[in-house]
């Protein structure tokens, strides 16, 4: 067995993990660089806390880290100042002192923690500036200085490696996972389509409209961290919220389509949509296809008249079935059903343009502020 037949699955591999390999290396380096920096100044623990934020905080992209820093600064201050106070003014020297004080500070933090996710880590600050501060002689105002200076620093380590050593834009994580919606969009839409002229598996439909939806839910969540890099000058990009609506919008289309699919419309009119409703399908997933490809490559994107040609087909027949009277045999729900499909096939026109819209803007912004990384293996258009 030559050396490139051996050789080529791990290389795949280490693409299609390049992100999780990074991360590795950068979560590597902040511990390692916290520990460092904590054996100068001699926390309590070895800088025990500084360790630990440095690494919890440190995520897949540099938004992620930015977003988890926050988020856990927002939560130590806040827990740190109110155990501090509470320490003060509440005596917990004997244990039922200590239960007392500690019921008082985890009972609203968790409160807070549940309307804020922000206050995730209050309760946990509160108990250790609570509970640790005496065992190591520290009051607990000066525990929760120590507290809040440690995890600032552990924080500050996550970022600046995240910034650093090889980093990860959101950005081009985005990009990725934009592909991989337009790619399962494109391979669900046909079937959508399909099941106005046939019966269709709805566990097998209801499989795709779930894998789609966390699809999006998760760009959606990786453009959030996107827009906080923002902030950081040299990682500037465009603003990644147009895409993330309109692919949000696409998705509602494709869930109109499939509950109004759920049973196929009347023999003779679906004979005569049926080659139409096939036409449209094959135009519009082309279209997403093509789509994916050019976010990959930062091109422009792929004409859209051929969509919009099989879609105006299409109303002119359903126009042509009205006319000749086709349609006053339809059932109520068989007129929603078709109803149904000729707005989300309206709502798709507009979304595609606007995705069309989206793909040009990225295509048209500069190199060092699109961010789009044209080494992105081509093979994840196809996945």
């Amino acid at each position: 067995m030559d050396n490139p037949t051996v050789w080529r699955p791990v290389r795949d591999w280490v693409r299609a993990h390049r992100a999780q390999l990074r991360f590795c290396l950068r979560t590597t380096v902040a511990g390692l660089v916290a520990l460092a920096i904590t054996d100068v100044f001699a926390f309590p623990f070895h800088g025990l806390w500084t360790i630990l934020t440095a690494i919890v905080v440190t995520q897949v992209s540099i938004g992620g880290s930015l977003r988890a820093t926050i988020e856990y600064m927002i939560g130590t201050i806040g827990g740190a100042i109110y155990a501090a106070a509470l320490g003060v003014l509440v005596p917990h020297t004997t244990a039922a002192q200590q239960a007392l004080a500690l019921a008082l500070a985890i009972a609203p933090l968790a409160l807070a923690a549940a309307v804020n996710p922000s206050f995730r880590v209050a309760p946990f600050s509160a108990v250790l500036v609570l509970l640790l501060g005496a065992d190591i002689g520290e009051s607990p105002i000066q525990a929760a200085v120590t507290r809040v200076l440690e995890v600032a620093l552990g924080g500050g380590v996550a970022v600046a490696v995240s910034v650093l050593v090889l980093p990860e834009r959101a950005h081009r994580l985005g990009l990725e996972a934009a592909v991989r919606i337009l790619n399962h969009m494109a391979d669900v839409l046909p079937k959508l389509l399909s099941g106005f002229t046939q019966n269709l598996d709805a566990a097998e439909i209801r499989r795709l409209q779930d894998d789609l939806g966390r699809l999006v839910t998760g760009f959606q969540e990786i453009t959030a961290e996107a827009r906080r890099e923002r902030v950081v000058p040299f990682t500037r990009a465009p603003d990644p919220a147009p895409l993330s609506r309109t692919l949000l919008r696409l998705r509602h289309d494709l869930v109109i389509l499939g509950r109004a699919a759920a049973a196929p419309l009347p023999g003779a009119i679906a004979q005569r949509l049926a080659p139409l409703l096939t036409h449209v399908g094959e135009g519009a997933s082309a279209f997403l296809f093509a789509s994916a490809i050019a976010l990959t490559q930062g091109r422009p994107p792929p004409p859209l008249e051929p969509v919009a040609a099989a879609l105006q087909a299409y109303v002119s027949e359903v126009a042509a079935l009205r006319s000749e009277g086709l349609t006053r045999a339809l059932s109520t729900d068989e007129l929603e059903r078709l109803f149904a499909l000729g707005f989300a096939l309206e709502q798709l026109r507009h979304d595609l343009s606007d995705l069309a819209r989206c793909v040009r803007e990225l295509a048209e912004a500069p190199a060092e502020e699109a961010g789009h990384e044209r080494d992105i293996d081509h093979k994840q258009s196809h996945e």
